[in-house]
């Protein structure tokens, strides 16, 4: 079984089908090239065919990208030499690309070449692209659904399939630009306005056939392969293309802090291939591919962002053996910030739900965040009118405890007060459904502790939001001592539902995500009560891949809410709490400078909330010392506060799954996305090199760097993280 296939008319257009069998999406595979390649031997060799259309058998779909295990396989075939084999498979996929793109003409004249169009059904990926911008014309039917673009850079590579060269070649690199540094997606319609493809149809087959039959010679051959080709927006010597490569380098800079080699290599693939022949630059794209997919820090982002993440919004840790538990009717118990959010999501997804407070008033203000945000998407032509009012009509705010009677998940968003949440869940509980399951939103609560309220433990689960709730992607499940498959599969069904990628830990205090997170923000403030400058410290983390410092972050949560948490968290440790940090943020609280949400906090703040910069008053409190530390103690410092933190998870079984760890690291809290994860940043370093830093950083900054006695072990092994734990293969 193969997956093209070509079928010739009566009319002499030969149209080759891709549709991969087994998959809901068209990907390309190894052996797909060589199908592909002789379909278009056959079709440009045979005298009967006029004209070739490539199409898709998916409905509302061509290609969503390139089977990213063809990576490994290219390396694996190439053996000692991974980066020749990887080199020539990419420049393999360019010469058959070529082809269809020279469709047999005469080199010299020109002329006598065969029309070559796609039609695209819906959305084109990566890959999916890459071969339609080889073909002489792209049609797509008016799918307002459908997705085209280039996301390549997303997962930390790089268009590396003639999909760099081609575009900057047909719009320019300045236009280029958000599609290739950003992986803008678009539908049919912005997508051939922007220059992307050719042809919106309501009948794209129709429109391509006609096109095919009467296509001419000179339609048949690129801009770039034209004589007097010049590009669009100029090339690099000339004065304008100058200006848009330097601000274009500036701008990858200021983004990307230097620490994402995709970036980097695609911008340098499109500079040094602006100043030769297209072929040639080709093979500087197929070069700098290499180069990208050599990268650890590239395969790290592929297996993380892409192969795992996917893996866990499928199920990859869904009990097996339980019936579909999709949601029906949700129940939300709190307005607030976090109830409204999750019923915006809710409701997004097409699900019922009832949405709880106190007094009217607030349950309406609650709903009223779905209409405001649905007002936010009209002004910007994302949503309609009608499309807010069916939104809206899924909510019902209430204070009505019965109307919760027929939900088959309840999700509370009270204040965090344990008993504040144990006399909600019994009021709850003797409303709803026998089989209803009972999720806590909590942050920072143990959910066997909350369990305790209910008189069905088993049907109690964690389901931790991040806020806020329509932005971030994570969701963090959490499995009480009692808690049930039933109840996990539920929670992970739901999250599917509302299109979120889930992770489930085991109960512990702060779970995983804070548990994480909290250090990485002590040290922040630790460093700064040390005498550590303020921008060292803020600064150090942006360079080093973290979106934001542990000051701004501390900013962005609120103060007052570190404050709390501070004080919780020493009266359930008692001695066993390092409060060295504390002293800072209360007296940022007695202040008053409680974060963003205040106008003041580590940073300044203008009369609308605008940051603009870190506070003085920080360096006349905490006078910098005059022996500033080296920038990577301060970097290691605040990275193996986190990451030692996932392997202490890890090593106690709150942490099930490294793919967990890893993803919900980069998605919770942002983790340096460019290491694929702390687990991942640690097979990087290698773990003896790991533990080797522990010991350092212990003696030099105390027993909070000490190493787990797991990759103490590990590093005795010389083992990696993936290389022990990893469930599936590396994609790449």
């Amino acid at each position: 079984m193969t997956d093209f296939a070509m079928n010739t008319d009566a009319e002499g257009i030969a149209t080759i089908t891709w549709d991969v069998k087994q998959k809901s999406m068209n990907v390309m595979t190894l052996e797909a090239w060589d199908d592909l390649e002789a379909l278009i031997d056959e079709g440009l060799g045979d005298d009967a065919v006029k004209g070739i259309i490539i199409t898709s058998g998916k409905p509302d779909s061509f290609a969503g990208g390139m089977d990213l295990n063809v990576i490994a396989r290219m390396k694996e075939m190439a053996g000692d030499n991974p980066a020749k084999g990887l080199f020539d498979g990419i420049m393999n996929a360019h010469r058959i690309m070529r082809k269809i793109e020279l469709a047999g003409m005469d080199p010299k004249t020109q002329k006598g070449g065969k029309p070559i169009a796609t039609v695209l059904p819906g959305t084109a990926l990566g890959i999916g692209l890459e071969i339609p911008l080889s073909t002489h014309r792209i049609f797509a039917a008016t799918n307002p659904k459908a997705k085209i673009g280039l996301p390549e850079i997303m997962v930390g590579i790089f268009p590396g399939a003639g999909g760099t060269t081609r575009l900057t070649r047909k719009m320019g690199a300045m236009a280029a630009s958000p599609f290739l540094l950003e992986g803008k997606l678009v539908d049919p319609a912005k997508a051939k306005g922007a220059g992307l493809i050719d042809e919106v149809s309501d009948d794209p087959m129709a429109a391509a056939r006609d096109w095919v039959l009467n296509a001419k010679d000179a339609d048949l051959v690129k801009p770039w392969d034209a004589k007097g080709y010049k590009m669009p927006g100029g090339a690099p010597y000339h004065p304008a293309g100058f200006m848009t490569f330097v601000g274009a380098s500036a701008m990858v800079n200021g983004k990307t802090q230097g620490v994402y080699p995709a970036a980097k290599a695609l911008l340098s693939a499109v500079y040094e291939g602006a100043l030769v022949p297209f072929d040639t630059a080709l093979k500087i794209e197929a070069r700098w591919f290499t180069n990208v997919l050599m990268n650890p820090s590239s395969s790290n982002m592929i297996r993380s962002l892409f192969v795992n993440k996917e893996a866990l919004e499928k199920g990859a840790v869904r009990p097996a053996d339980v019936a579909d538990q999709r949601v029906k009717k949700l129940g939300v118990l709190g307005a607030g910030m976090m109830g409204a959010g999750i019923s915006l999501v809710s409701a997004q997804a097409g699900i019922e739900v009832v949405l709880i407070d106190q007094t009217q008033e607030a349950a309406d203000r609650g709903k009223d965040y779905t209409a405001t945000f649905a007002d936010k998407g009209i002004a910007r032509k994302k949503t309609t009118p009608e499309k807010k009012e069916q939104l809206l009509s899924l909510i019902t705010a209430t204070t009505d405890l019965n109307a919760l009677k027929d939900c088959d998940l309840i999700i509370e968003a009270v204040f965090e007060d344990p008993k504040v949440k144990a006399e909600m869940t019994q009021k709850v509980e003797a409303v709803i459904p026998e089989d209803c399951i009972f999720a806590s939103n909590t942050s920072t609560l143990p959910i066997t502790g909350l369990a305790k309220a209910s008189s069905r433990p088993e049907q109690f689960i964690g389901i931790h939001f991040f806020s806020p709730v329509e932005k971030m992607l994570l969701v963090e499940i959490i499995k009480g001592k009692g808690t049930g498959d039933r109840a996990v599969a539920k929670a992970l069904d739901y999250v599917r539902q509302i299109r979120k990628t889930p992770i489930v830990v085991n109960d512990a205090r702060f779970f995983y995500a804070n548990r994480c997170i909290l250090p990485y923000v002590n040290e922040g403030v630790r460093m700064l009560k040390e005498g550590v400058e303020p921008a060292l410290i803020e600064n150090a983390a942006k360079l080093v891949g973290m979106p934001l410092g542990p000051l701004q972050l501390t900013d962005e949560t609120s103060i007052d809410l570190g404050a709390k948490i501070a004080r919780a968290t020493k009266a359930g440790m008692g001695d066993a709490y390092d409060d060295f940090a504390d002293e800072v943020i209360f007296w940022m609280e007695e202040t008053g400078r409680l974060g963003r949400k205040a106008n003041a906090g580590f940073y300044a703040y203008d009369e609308k909330g605008k940051r603009q910069g870190l506070w003085e008053g920080l360096r006349d409190r905490y006078t910098p010392r005059d022996d500033q530390p080296d920038l990577i103690d301060v970097q290691h410092r605040l990275l193996f506060a986190q990451t030692l933190e996932a392997v202490r998870a890890l090593e106690e079984g709150v942490l099930m799954d490294i793919r967990e760890g890893d993803v919900g690291a980069i998605l919770g809290w942002g983790f340096a996305p460019w290491s694929g994860g702390p687990l991942s940043w640690l097979d990087m370093l290698g773990t003896s090199y790991a533990a080797e830093r522990c010991d350092q950083l212990t003696d030099a900054f105390g027993p909070r760097f000490s190493c787990p006695d797991l990759l103490r072990e590990m590093a005795s092994k010389n083992q990696s993280f993936y290389g022990r734990f990893g469930t599936q293969a590396a994609a790449a």
